[in-house]
């Protein structure tokens, strides 16, 4: 997973990553760490990045180039949604919990969490997802309408 754009964002605005860390509510290591790509950054620090950027969750995982938001709005990230979006995707791709686990190398039970709303989806699951098929990291968590967008 491709991370520049989290220290570019960063960078453009004068923050240090203590700084950064505030915004989001962790501690500098870990911003240092995501920027570094020695660690992915959980998908709800993810969508605090893009919500204080004002920016797309897509243009920061570079999954498009277009900075500017399309259509996102502010929000906290509802795993029933993203289960929603989850299930709403595999069935109009005639996969079964089973195929999407396959492809992602992991459980039906895990696919199965996700779609129900017991856990939030992994962000390098999302994001395999959403470069294996073309899906929008935003749309997938519920920041737009359209799975493409």
């Amino acid at each position: 997973m491709d991370t520049e754009r989290l220290f570019f964002l960063r960078e453009e605005h004068d923050l240090t990553q203590e700084d950064v860390g505030k915004i989001v509510g962790t501690k500098k290591f870990s911003v240092c760490n995501w920027e570094s790509g020695k660690e992915i950054i959980p998908l709800v620090k993810l969508n605090e990045y893009a919500n204080y950027f004002n920016v797309s969750m897509d243009y920061i995982l570079k999954l498009d180039n277009c900075k500017t938001k399309k259509h996102c709005c502010n929000i906290a990230l509802d795993k029933n949604l993203i289960g929603k979006n989850i299930k709403e995707f595999r069935k109009s791709n005639n996969l079964t919990q089973r195929q999407l686990a396959d492809i992602l190398n992991t459980t039906h039970s895990v696919i199965w969490a996700y779609e129900t709303g017991k856990t939030m989806i992994l962000t390098a699951f999302a994001y395999q997802m959403c470069k294996k098929f073309g899906l929008s990291m935003d749309w997938l968590c519920g920041r737009t309408k359209n799975s493409m967008d």
